[in-house]
């Protein structure tokens, strides 16, 4: 059975321009939210500052009896000037209720942070030291963590274009990295989203997006190279009959790749550690992305285009004799 990508195209566009647009939307949101500030919930990576995170201590008897007031905690903050700081619930993993806070501030010296959990302590509970967790980083160092991760992500997206300028055409090139953009913008923009449910990126999310180009870009050479080959050897036939047989005859392997490849993120998703939550879902999101996008946005632009140029009278520049 033949896929036949062509037919449905516009079907493919649609979809992943509905994807984009409510990207834009989420992430245009995000940035006049008064507690993000910015197209993606930042972590303290970027922004610098100081995380403390504390749970309540449930074996002393009554202790946790009753929930855990938000509004008493940022009560506590705002005393002692820490009115902007960011503040969520935590969910005990073992009782399965909000018996923990996070308090995401300003950098705080240790008698600050001694004062505060003291201060939280008599309203609230006392907490187990056990569970206490601490970060804190400078906000010169989250500057740039985020400047050289954006400088990273572009010199890749600029060295593929080189290079799949001088393996295939430009039309090849030009519309395998507007494939990549597609898969990095909606994944940015589904992290856009979860942001509001307190999800925030930090700097192992630009390592996952920088390993989304990479997985993406192969995917999509493996086709174009198939489109290449078949369209030397059938000159005569309609591209958008080669383009649809190079998809059929290599779909097996794209998703038989991204399938195994997934299971192993998911197990890293739901059995790994903490920190690997969020590298491991932003793989997961971007891998699923980048095997559609080979599939149903690079393919199906290269045809268009190729229709039009024939249409408009414009011979493609033959170079499909490059070094494979």
């Amino acid at each position: 059975m033949k896929l036949a990508v062509n037919k449905t195209r516009k079907l493919w566009w649609g979809l992943s321009s509905a994807l984009i647009i409510i990207s834009i939307i989420s992430m245009v949101i995000s940035t006049f939210n008064p507690q993000i500030k910015a197209p993606l919930r930042p972590g303290l990576d970027f922004i610098g500052g100081t995380r403390l995170q504390l749970e309540r201590d449930c074996t002393v008897p009554g202790n946790c009896d009753k929930p855990i007031d938000i509004n008493v905690v940022r009560d506590i903050a705002r005393a002692r000037g820490l009115g902007d700081a960011s503040i969520q619930l935590v969910t005990d993993k073992q009782t399965r209720q909000e018996n923990g806070i996070s308090i995401r501030s300003k950098d705080l010296s240790a008698d600050q942070r001694t004062q505060l959990e003291n201060a939280l302590s008599e309203k609230i509970g006392a907490f187990d030291p056990q569970k206490k967790s601490i970060d804190t980083v400078g906000p010169t160092l989250g500057r740039e963590l985020f400047t050289s991760g954006l400088t990273a992500l572009f010199l890749s997206l600029v060295g593929i274009l080189v290079y799949l300028r001088f393996r295939f055409q430009w039309d090849y090139a030009v519309f395998a990295i507007i494939a990549l953009f597609h898969d990095v913008f909606i994944t940015v923009g589904i992290f856009s989203i979860l942001g509001f449910f307190g999800i925030e990126v930090d700097s192992l999310f630009v390592v996952a997006l920088l390993t989304i180009v990479g997985f993406s870009v192969n995917d999509t050479v493996v086709i174009y190279d198939r489109i290449r080959e078949t369209a030397q050897v059938e000159a005569g036939r309609p591209i958008t009959e080669i383009i649809d047989d190079a998809v059929d005859q290599t779909l097996a392997r794209s998703i038989n790749t991204t399938f195994t490849t997934l299971l192993t993120l998911f197990a890293i998703f739901l059995f790994g550690g903490e920190t690997l939550k969020i590298f491991s879902l932003s793989l997961i999101v971007g891998f699923t992305l980048g095997a559609y996008s080979s599939i149903f946005i690079a393919s199906t632009l290269l045809a268009w285009w190729r229709q039009r140029s024939e249409r408009s009278g414009i011979p493609p520049h033959n170079t499909e004799s490059v070094a494979s």
